[in-house]
C-alpha cells in the first residue's frame, strides 16, 4: 500500500466510494465513541480528571530530559541496558544489533505504533529476522499485507466478514459468522509463535520515571506472552512517553482506558523495569529499553510541544467527521485523524504531509474527545499558517490584498457588490442557481462542490432598509 500524505484528496475520493469501507468505519467508530462518552459520564467529575491527566503529560514533557536520564539510571541499576535512537535508521539498526549479539531469528511483538513508524519489520525481514504481530488487529494487518488504519483498532477499515474471507485464505479456517470463532482460530495458530520465538518486543503506553518502569497497556494477554516466556525483551519507545510518577500513571491510565475503548480499565496492564531477578520463574533474561526520538525532539523545541502530550487512545479519529467519512489509508501515514494531521506534517517534512492539516472542518470534536484537552483545531490552524506562509510570493501577495480589502469598510462592502453581480452573472450564464464551474485559480473549488452566488442584498443593507 502506497503511505503517501500528499495524496490525501485522492485517497479521500476514493474511500468515499468504498461501500465495504463505509460500512467497517460506521461500526466502528460509532461504536467506540458511544462507549467512550458513556464510559466518561460515569465518573463525578470527568473535566476535573482530564484536568489532572493534562497537568501528569504537561509536567512530564516540562522536565522531559531530567526524567529521561532517570529513566535510564533506574533502568541499568535494574540491569537492563538502555540504547537511544536519534531517528528510524539509529533504531532499526539497535534491535539488528542485539539480534544478532544474541542470534536472534524469530521474534514475537505486541503492539506498537513506533515500530510501525519506523518500518522495524520491513527493515529486519531481508537480515533473515522474522517479526510475528501477535495483537490480533495488528495480526490481521499483517496477513493481509495491509497497515494499521487506527491508533489502537488497527483493522478499524474491515468488516468481519473481510476477516473471516481472509483467515479462509491465508490460516485455513472453516467458514464461520461468528467473531469469536474467528478469535479462537487466531489464538490457537499464535500460541505456538510465543513457545518458538527467540525474542519478544513491546512498545510502552508510558514510562514512569520514579522507577524506570515501562508500562503496557493491552486487552488480550499477548503483551504479557511476549514479554514474559522469551529470553531477549526488547521494548521500543517514543522519548515523549514520559511520565514522573506512579500516581500520575493512576490517573491517566484511567483516561486511556475511558477514551480508548470505554472500559474502566483494561484486561492486562504490564509493567516491567528489567529482566527477570533470581529466584523470579517467568521474564526475559535480558531486557533492552529502546529511546527513540525520531523528530519529536524537533517538536519539543519548538512550538507544537503540546502535540507530544497525546496518550495514543485514538478518541479524535472517532469523533472526527472527516476520519468517520474516510478512514486511517487515505491519510497515507502511520498516525490517521486529526492527531495524525498534526504530527505527521511535523515528524515528516511540513512539505510532505501538505493536505493534512486541511483535513479537518475545525468543529472542534477532536478537543472535546481528548482526554488530556489537546487544542487539535488551534495546532492545525497554526500549521495551515506555517504552510500558507511557504506559498509562492504570488499567493501571498493575493491573500495580503484580500486581507486588505476585508479590513476595511468600503473596500468590503464594494467588493460584496461586485461579487454579489459577477456571480449571479456567472450562475445565469451557467443556467442554473449555483455556479457549476469557476474560472482560472478559483476552479479548484468547483471541482469537487457547486459554489451557490453571493445574495443580491447583503446583510448591511438589508439592516439600513429594514431597522433604520
Amino acid at each position: 500500500m502506497d503511505m503517501n500524505p500528499n495524496q490525501f484528496n485522492q485517497q479521500a475520493v476514493i474511500a468515499l466510494e468504498d461501500i465495504q469501507l463505509q460500512t467497517a468505519l460506521t461500526r466502528g467508530t460509532g461504536n467506540a465513541d458511544s462507549r467512550r462518552r458513556g464510559a466518561m459520564a460515569e465518573l463525578d467529575d470527568p473535566y476535573a480528571l482530564r484536568m489532572q491527566g493534562r497537568s501528569a503529560r504537561l509536567r512530564g514533557l516540562a522536565d522531559l530530559p531530567d526524567l529521561l536520564e532517570q529513566v535510564e539510571r533506574k533502568v541499568t541499576a535494574n540491569g537492563g541496558h538502555v540504547l537511544w535512537a536519534t531517528d528510524a535508521a539509529e533504531a532499526n539498526q539497535h534491535v539488528l544489533n542485539i539480534c544478532r549479539r544474541h542470534d536472534l531469528k524469530r521474534g514475537v511483538k505486541s503492539k506498537s505504533m513506533v515500530t510501525e513508524e519506523i518500518g522495524l519489520l520491513p527493515f529486519l525481514k531481508p537480515h533473515g529476522i522474522e517479526m510475528v504481530e501477535t495483537d490480533l488487529g495488528e495480526y490481521i494487518v499483517q496477513l493481509s499485507e495491509s497497515h494499521p488504519s487506527h491508533i489502537i483498532m488497527p483493522v478499524m477499515h474491515m468488516t468481519k466478514e473481510q476477516v473471516r474471507d481472509l483467515f479462509m485464505e491465508k490460516l485455513g479456517m472453516p467458514y464461520t459468522e461468528l467473531p469469536s470463532d474467528m478469535t479462537a482460530w487466531a489464538r490457537q495458530t499464535l500460541r505456538d509463535e510465543y513457545l518458538q520465538a527467540d525474542f519478544g518486543m513491546s512498545g510502552g503506553n508510558f514510562i514512569i520515571a520514579e522507577t524506570g518502569t515501562v508500562v503496557i497497556v493491552t486487552n488480550e494477554g499477548n503483551g504479557r506472552l511476549c514479554t514474559s516466556i522469551p529470553p531477549i525483551h526488547i521494548a521500543m519507545v517514543g522519548i515523549e512517553k514520559v511520565i514522573p510518577t506512579w500516581e500520575d500513571f493512576a490517573c491517566l491510565l484511567q483516561l486511556l482506558t475511558r477514551s480508548g475503548t470505554g472500559q474502566r480499565l483494561s484486561v492486562y496492564v504490564n509493567a516491567f523495569n528489567g529482566p527477570a531477578r533470581a529466584g523470579e520463574p517467568d521474564g526475559p533474561q535480558e531486557f533492552y529499553l529502546v529511546l527513540v526520538d525520531n523528530g519529536r525532539s524537533d517538536i519539543y523545541a519548538s512550538e507544537y510541544t503540546e502535540a507530544l502530550a497525546c496518550i495514543r487512545c485514538g478518541a479524535c479519529l472517532n469523533a472526527c467527521p472527516v476520519y468517520k467519512n474516510v478512514g486511517g489509508h487515505a491519510y497515507g501515514a502511520i498516525y490517521p485523524g486529526p492527531i495524525g494531521a498534526v504530527i505527521t506534517p511535523l515528524l515528516k517534512g511540513k512539505e510532505n504531509a501538505v493536505p493534512l492539516p486541511f483535513a479537518s472542518s475545525l468543529c472542534g470534536a477532536c478537543k472535546e474527545a481528548c482526554p488530556v484537552e489537546i487544542d487539535l483545531p488551534y495546532l492545525l490552524l497554526k500549521l495551515r499558517r506555517d504552510l500558507q506562509a511557504e506559498q509562492d510570493p504570488l499567493w501571498q501577495l493575493g491573500m495580503k490584498a484580500y486581507g486588505f480589502g476585508m479590513s476595511h469598510p468600503l473596500l468590503y462592502e464594494l467588493g460584496g457588490k461586485v461579487a454579489s453581480l459577477g456571480s449571479n452573472a456567472l450562475a445565469s450564464i451557467q443556467g442554473g442557481d449555483h455556479i457549476n464551474s469557476l474560472p482560472s485559480l478559483l476552479a479548484g473549488w468547483t471541482d469537487t462542490r457547486d459554489f451557490p452566488p453571493f445574495s443580491g442584498e447583503s446583510f448591511r443593507d438589508w439592516w439600513k432598509k429594514n431597522r433604520a
